[in-house]
């Protein structure tokens, strides 16, 4: 009876929707201990600019709206986002991370809650954020803390003998009592934009720095009775950031980690995990092996018993079943059937779709081409802008010349088309079906069905040539 008197009153009285959330990314830190020219944001991870891998789980959490607070190589960041949802918002000048805060919260309504994120923090979780969220719905604060036993450079989290937060301070602004404390703030927060929006006029920057912390609003949270609500990070390298090179190899090592240990649980063999990286999403089959340093970017497709040899660099790729990629084979942009072999030392560039039981070989280049089932290039050849048939033999060291200077040109090579070693398709031509052009041949017309094409100079000794010798010095 109480469950169902339970039941009755949540209907009449439903839990209140969730406030829309707004995202604020705080970006606009110069990084000089990077010793780069490259923005902070834009240094890479996995093969992403640090805020763009923020801004990615940022959008995880379905927000009504991403802010992003920039300031040092601003143009750049905005140029090398541009296509991201989110708005730009400059703080041309540098005060602290309160101010950084102040400069969004005029486009963000009294009725949202703001979430703090930063640029170079790229590891945080979604799963830590909803948590986070959860723990401070209505009109809590949520604090994301860390546990550390070398906290240096870190804020502490000063909390009452009950375990409730009492305010944070600053490292350089701690006593030695609290120096010794071992949580440690991550900054990252939440709060009611109502709320925060009044904190964050009442800031001062009254500390050895002389800017405006964003951190002082837990102290007046708790003056003003707000429940303020931890969540401690359950893995201390998702709240890292990155300040120079070392930290930013210690994060890619960490997502080079979790990657492998991804694939693995799903099924994937791997020679060694940690010489694999996955610079994207990957979508496999069963039975998947992938031998050392192979690199994997952007969305890759590999079917059931897909193997893949080492040092081989895939992106953007399908790789179809019963597939072998040999040792150190560039994939970009190519749609691979099943049952191929391919390399070693391949290299297929953008828009080349192969079809079942294709044979490539090692040094072939192939780039915008189609190749039909069963066709085969074992050695030292490029295809390049070619339609290939069925069955068709491309001998050793051929080359389809697609480019005249100026304009890329298309070959047609039909069926069951047999072309001898060191040969030279010169675009744009038809070979037609079951035609055999013979080695060393330049063909530079239309090549008749059926039929053996041969084109190349007659054979002639000069009696009595000498080679030049070279004078003594």
């Amino acid at each position: 009876m109480r469950k169902t008197a339970q039941r009755a009153a949540a209907r009449r009285n439903p839990a209140p929707a969730p406030a829309p959330l707004s995202v604020v990314i705080l970006a606009a830190g110069e990084g000089k201990r990077m010793k780069s020219s490259l923005p902070k944001a834009l240094q890479p991870l996995a093969g992403r600019p640090l805020l763009k891998h923020v801004i990615d789980t940022a959008r995880s959490l379905e927000p009504a709206a991403i802010h992003v607070v920039y300031g040092h190589g601003g143009e750049r960041v905005r140029a090398a986002l541009d296509g991201e949802p989110v708005t730009w918002t400059l703080q041309a000048e540098r005060r602290g991370t309160g101010h950084a805060l102040l400069q969004a919260m005029p486009h963000i309504p009294d009725g949202h809650t703001v979430l703090v994120l930063y640029g170079d923090v790229p590891l945080l979780r979604r799963a830590t954020l909803l948590e986070l969220l959860a723990g401070a719905a209505g009109a809590a604060v949520g604090l994301l803390t860390m546990r550390s036993d070398d906290p240096a450079g870190y804020g502490r989290v000063v909390r009452a003998r009950g375990g409730r937060v009492r305010r944070i301070v600053e490292e350089q602004d701690a006593s030695r009592a609290e120096l010794a404390i071992r949580e440690c703030n991550t900054g990252v927060l939440s709060a009611p934009a109502r709320l925060l929006r009044r904190w964050l006029s009442l800031v001062k920057p009254d500390n050895s720095q002389g800017e405006y912390y964003l951190t002082d609003v837990i102290q007046l949270a708790v003056r003003e009775r707000v429940p303020v609500q931890p969540v401690v990070a359950a893995r201390n390298i998702e709240v890292r950031g990155v300040n120079d090179k070392s930290q930013l190899s210690e994060l890619e090592a960490a997502w080079r980690a979790s990657r492998a240990h991804e694939l693995m649980l799903a099924g994937v063999t791997l020679a060694d995990p940690a010489r694999v990286d996955v610079r994207g999403s990957v979508t496999h089959g069963a039975d998947v092996f992938l031998d050392v340093n192979v690199v994997l970017e952007g969305r890759v497709v590999l079917g059931d018993g897909v193997r893949v040899g080492p040092g081989c660099v895939i992106r953007n790729s399908e790789i179809g079943a019963g597939t072998e990629v040999f040792a150190h084979c560039v994939i970009d942009q190519a749609v691979i059937g099943p049952e191929w072999n391919i390399g070693p030392f391949a290299r297929f560039r953008p828009s080349s779709t192969l079809s079942k039981g294709v044979h490539i070989g090692n040094f072939v280049e192939v780039k915008n081409s189609r190749l039909g089932e069963g066709s085969k290039a074992n050695h030292l050849a490029y295809l390049g802008d070619a339609q290939l048939g069925a069955r068709v033999n491309i001998g050793a060291g051929t080359i389809v010349a697609n480019y005249d200077g100026a304009n890329k040109h298309r070959t047609t090579i039909e069926d069951d088309v047999h072309t001898g070693s060191n040969s030279v398709l010169v675009a744009p031509i038809v070979v037609g079906a079951g035609a055999t052009i013979g080695a060393g041949s330049t063909v530079t017309r239309a090549v008749p069905a059926g039929r053996l094409t041969v084109a190349r100079a007659r054979q002639h000794t000069v009696e009595g040539w000498q080679r030049p010798v070279k004078q003594k010095k």
